[in-house]
């Protein structure tokens, strides 16, 4: 779906807790063969939190982005928390990212946008609609969460899969004469699919005061196997939506940021034609970081000099929904 708004994104930053979790650490804990986490989601090592809280994360990567954009946080105009994972339910995890920055008596809005593992390119295409309306200047986008707390290893295959990340990026209309914008954007959702990737407790719902709350509703679920088999029916459609000719080739864009889903999920990839080498990839040691997968592997591809200004980049995923997304921008 064309859109065509102007965004440039300033500064990115990312923030990854010390403690690095190998896989042979969770083949111990979780009684599983010598190799088989590697073998079945294709993760050598994740990043872990000790005592690092979400908005903590947060406001680390946000200084770093801030800092290459050559801003200080009061010069933002909205903070937006693009993370599928919160930190508590109430406030807000947007006001705890303000508090961290020191901005706690600035007034500045700070707002979530969730979209569990597609938060960070639905927040864009909100943060472009809100500079394009000229209601904005700046905006911090951030994506940080902590999966670790919640995983249940009587599921092996998912708990090894998440790790915690943060990552960040501010963004600001683009000039006259600029190249950089979002081109396409598309999210569709498949509530068919909700139940397949889920933590029931949390909410209303199975509420810890409700009889029959089970500390199991608390961890992360999802059956892989059929999350993918339904993404394998929509995503030819869907990436034909999203720009026509993409099921087929890369046409004009120079790199994929994918959501790290999994090993399967990254080798499905394949069947659109896109060579390999155009596809980012941060899985084998930052593993699955939900919301803050596709920024923290955005701010590898800019570091490492993979995407320059002025090239084509493509952010997709799939997330819990079951909804699928993506946008095409220059950088």
């Amino acid at each position: 779906m064309e859109v065509n708004l102007p965004l440039r994104i300033i500064g990115v930053g990312r923030y990854l807790p010390s403690r690095i979790v190998t896989s042979s650490e969770l083949e111990t804990r979780c009684q599983l063969p010598t190799g088989w986490v590697e073998q079945h989601n294709g993760v050598r090592e994740r990043r872990w939190v000790t005592d690092e809280t979400s908005s903590f994360m947060a406001a680390e990567a946000a200084r770093e982005a801030l800092e290459e954009a050559g801003l200080e946080p009061s010069d933002l105009n909205l903070i937006i928390n693009a993370s599928g994972t919160g930190e508590q339910a109430i406030p807000d995890t947007g006001a705890l990212i303000q508090r961290q920055l020191g901005l706690g008596g600035s007034g500045i809005p700070a707002m979530t946008v969730h979209n569990t593992c597609l938060s960070f390119i639905t927040a864009m295409d909100v943060a472009a609609n809100y500079l394009n309306s000229g209601r904005y200047r700046y905006i911090l986008i951030v994506s940080s969460d902590i999966s670790s707390c919640g995983i249940n290893l009587k599921e092996p295959e998912s708990a090894s899969l998440v790790g915690d990340a943060a990552a960040a990026v501010v963004v600001t209309r683009s000039g006259e004469g600029e190249s950089a914008g979002i081109h396409h954007a598309h999210l569709k959702t498949y509530s068919d699919g909700a139940y397949l990737t889920s933590i029931m407790g949390g909410g209303s719902g199975r509420h810890p005061a409700k009889q029959g709350h089970k500390p199991e509703d608390d961890l992360f679920h999802m059956d892989g196997f059929a999350v993918l088999r339904m993404v394998r029916g929509i995503d030819e459609v869907f990436l034909e939506e999203l720009y026509s000719g993409l099921s087929k080739s890369l046409l004009d864009i120079d790199l994929v940021v994918p959501h790290q889903a999994s090993k399967i999920g990254m080798l499905m990839l394949r069947r659109f034609g896109w060579p390999e080498t155009s596809v980012m990839q941060t899985l084998q040691w930052l593993g699955n970081c939900v919301a803050a997968s596709i920024p923290a592997t955005l701010y590898q591809a800019v570091r490492d000099k993979r995407l320059l200004r002025g090239q084509k980049v493509l952010l997709v995923g799939t997330g819990a929904g079951l909804s699928i997304g993506g946008l095409v921008m220059t950088y």
